[in-house]
């Protein structure tokens, strides 16, 4: 990092889930160098504890202290505490870590449902609850990750459960915003568009189908990247986003605010 935006996140304890690859991973890397002292987590914890290698190798603090189930209480109240321990207190809260499962509303099993739910509303909701009575004490911020799926419908993707959970998030937010303002706590979301990430790739589906040539239809006319996401997750977590609470920065290149095109 360098220029005038350098190490905005200096001496704060950031914690951040599901750092064993894509979006994490990016986000690890990039709030360490923003100074942050970074606890990670996931259930892949080798590949989060390379994460934190990695983050090492860049001079950068980072501690990733067991696997991290996020749909799990225990798992994520012992996470939070292991922060406390480690660093003294929690100024950040990222709730990244999801998963998913898609299908249509006439063939997806109720399970199915209930996982997406569990993974990516259910998971928020839990650390954020673990984190609070460590942010009420000296206020900070919560970041979420919801979607476009959260915003509008899809003719291409059969995600009823995807747009649930998301559309929820991005609602629990805003609540987190209202209940934490008191205590000088921030609440925002950060709705990623089509992220190009090894996970999203193995989503999509076969070459034939419609969400293939999704990029031709972003009015910026590529896919985003991980650090696209995570550029607006630093801002809002960093003191020059005090004023911004209850917040949903869309990161998508301009797709959700455009009808669909002509099929070509």
């Amino acid at each position: 990092m360098s220029g005038a935006h350098s190490r905005r996140l200096e001496g704060k304890v950031a914690l951040i889930s599901g750092t064993a690859r894509g979006q994490g991973r990016a986000a690890a890397l990039r709030f360490a160098a923003e100074g942050a002292l970074v606890v990670g987590g996931d259930l892949l914890h080798e590949e989060a504890v390379e994460t934190q290698r990695i983050v090492a190798r860049e001079g950068g603090t980072a501690l990733t202290p067991g696997p991290l189930d996020v749909t799990d209480e225990d798992s994520v109240r012992s996470w939070v505490e292991e922060a406390v321990d480690a660093f003294g207190g929690v100024d950040i809260v990222y709730a990244n870590a999801g998963a998913v499962r898609f299908g249509a509303i006439d063939s997806q099993p109720y399970a199915d449902f209930a996982f997406t739910m569990r993974a990516e509303l259910d998971s928020v909701w839990l650390t954020a609850r673990a984190a609070w009575p460590h942010l009420v004490a000296g206020g900070g911020c919560i970041l979420t990750v919801g979607s476009t799926a959260g915003l509008t419908g899809s003719l291409t993707n059969r995600r009823t459960a995807h747009s649930s959970s998301k559309g929820a998030v991005i609602a629990l937010t805003r609540q987190l915003a209202a209940e934490g303002a008191p205590y000088g706590i921030r609440a925002n979301c950060v709705s990623p568009g089509m992220i190009d990430t090894a996970g999203s790739r193995g989503n999509l589906p076969a070459e034939d189908h419609p969400m293939r040539s999704i990029a031709r239809h972003i009015p910026l006319g590529r896919l985003g990247a991980p650090d696209d996401v995570v550029n607006a997750a630093v801002f809002l977590a960093s003191d020059e986003a005090a004023y911004i609470t209850g917040a949903n920065l869309v990161v998508d290149g301009g797709w959700s605010t455009v009808l669909p095109g002509a099929t070509t």
